[in-house]
């Protein structure tokens, strides 16, 4: 079970690792310090909020014991002791709260200072952070796309992978397919294949053809030129009449001698 749990936490891990983009987990990162920046601040706010509250709880009770002193003077005054103890009293009661709200007032803006600086240096952290984050991400960014461009140009990537089997798929094809014409043209010279269409002859049968068609235009050659042979006789022998005619026609003229 041991085994097989650190087999399952590893192809997690790997998958998750594939899946993770460091420019997504900085920008969450930032998101998340922005987060508890913003948490400071609505705690400095909420303290300054109560030691304003404490500040005004303060001014009241001051000028209600302020109040009493004047009363208790001026029953005094008036010869009534016991409404003057009375009340000093209740300003010794006032006063007593005073103090307590003085104390907490000032346990309040301790904190109030520490929450103040506390953030001023989480919002210089979180700037530093933004900063860092932006040029992590640009420099990752250009490296991807470097390391794309390189597996472009060398032939790895996936895109340019499927490519290359594409063409060699088609280039296989293609001599196959030439193998393939080249082995029935072969077929159907031998003879081994019979062309149904009647219009592909083998070698043999081509070259019968051939002496057949050069047989007939030899005698058609010999044909012509026995009939020129025949006509330029016929002249000849045509001319040669005439002309013994013409030579014999002088001969067979009567002769008159003279007397």
């Amino acid at each position: 079970m041991k085994r097989m749990g650190m087999i399952f936490r590893a192809k997690a891990n790997k998958a998750l690792d594939r899946a993770e983009d460091p420019r997504e987990t900085l920008d969450y990162s930032y998101q998340k310090q922005l987060e508890l920046l913003q948490k400071v601040r609505r705690g400095v706010a909420d303290v300054a909020t109560s030691r304003k509250r404490l500040e005004l709880q303060l001014n009241q009770l001051q000028g209600q014991s302020t109040k009493l002193e004047d009363q208790g003077r001026k029953a005094l005054a008036l010869g009534r002791e016991d409404l003057a103890r009375e009340a000093l009293s209740r300003r010794a009661a006032l006063q007593q709260q005073v103090t307590d709200l003085e104390t907490q007032h000032a346990t309040l803006q301790g904190e109030e200072e520490k929450l103040t600086l506390a953030a001023q240096r989480l919002q210089a952290k979180v700037d530093a952070f933004r900063t860092k984050k932006e040029t992590i991400k640009a420099t990752y960014t250009a490296a991807q796309a470097q390391t794309r461009i390189g597996e472009a140009f060398s032939g790895i990537s996936e895109e340019m992978g499927d490519v290359g089997l594409a063409i060699q798929r088609a280039e296989d094809k293609t001599a196959q397919l030439q193998a393939r014409a080249g082995a029935i043209d072969e077929l159907l010279a031998s003879g081994a294949l019979d062309d149904q269409s009647g219009m592909h002859k083998d070698e043999i049968q081509a070259e019968l053809d051939r002496i057949s068609g050069g047989s007939d235009v030899e005698l058609e050659l010999q044909r012509m030129k026995a009939e020129l042979a025949g006509g330029s006789s016929q002249q000849a022998i045509e001319g040669g009449t005439g002309q013994s005619q013409s030579q014999q026609q002088p001969q067979d003229t009567p002769r008159f001698d003279k007397q």
